[in-house]
């Protein structure tokens, strides 16, 4: 196997195994491995219909004659934000709902969680390729690391924070029944729009506002994320999950 690719594929991972390790120390009742291991890999496997349903939607968008700005705003916020964060939600309504280790609210947001970060490090994986023989191993090592660094502090960062939105969400539709339907739309929407302005804040906008926005979005988050966490602790012995 080309060094290269052995170098991608441990970079890639290494963010979002750094940030699984975090978010697991702040589950005071530890999940099995093989279902965190399961989580992941589904995570991981879903970057893959997300793709070629953002291609299609996106060739879909580019046959209809409407402004450059309304483009972007469709492609950032609907074609890619959404699909991921919809895609993400879908695995664990399939894998962890009805799961016997899922006995308690905290659970949901944390294996949103994971399966963000399994999407995040096979998205890490394949930002990282570049045409073979471009760089010498020193260069490669040191694109590695800065792009690595940004996309930790970045992109995989604002995975697991949008996709901890919609776990709160969902965890709080199944403690709060009358409100269930609007819990989990809220919660997708909240996700989808951060996620959406921070994408299209950073590739379209110039200027400072390229950059406060995007900090300002994860700094938000963050906020929102870990006061949820905090919240859903109390909740133990409140919400019948299953």
């Amino acid at each position: 196997m080309d060094y290269n690719i052995i170098i991608y594929i441990i970079f890639g991972i290494l963010p979002s195994l750094t940030w699984l390790s975090y978010y697991l120390r702040k589950d005071t009742h530890p999940e099995p491995k093989k279902m965190i291991l399961m989580i992941f890999f589904w995570g991981a496997l879903a970057t893959l219909p997300v793709f070629f349903v953002q291609i299609g939607l996106k060739f879909i968008l580019d046959q209809i004659n409407i402004s450059p700005l309304v483009h972007e705003l469709i492609y950032w916020f609907l074609i890619i934000a959404l699909s991921e964060e919809f895609f993400k939600y879908l695995i664990i309504r399939a894998k962890v709902i009805n799961s016997p280790h899922l006995d308690e609210p905290l659970d949901v947001m944390l294996y949103m969680v994971i399966a963000a970060l399994g999407f995040a490090a096979l998205e890490n994986i394949l930002y990282l390729f570049a045409p073979e023989g471009q760089m010498s191993f020193n260069q490669l090592i040191s694109r590695t690391l800065i792009v690595d660094f940004i996309r930790f502090i970045g992109a995989t960062f604002l995975h697991t924070l949008c996709s901890a939105v919609v776990g709160y969400s969902l965890a709080i539709s199944f403690c709060e029944v009358k409100i269930k339907n609007i819990s989990l739309a809220l919660g997708i929407f909240t996700a989808m729009t951060l996620h959406g302005l921070y994408d299209f804040s950073i590739i379209t906008l110039e200027g400072n506002i390229k950059f406060i926005i995007p900090v300002a979005i994860i700094l938000t988050l963050a906020f929102l994320v870990f006061s949820g966490f905090e919240k859903l602790k109390k909740m133990k012995s409140i919400c019948k999950l299953n």
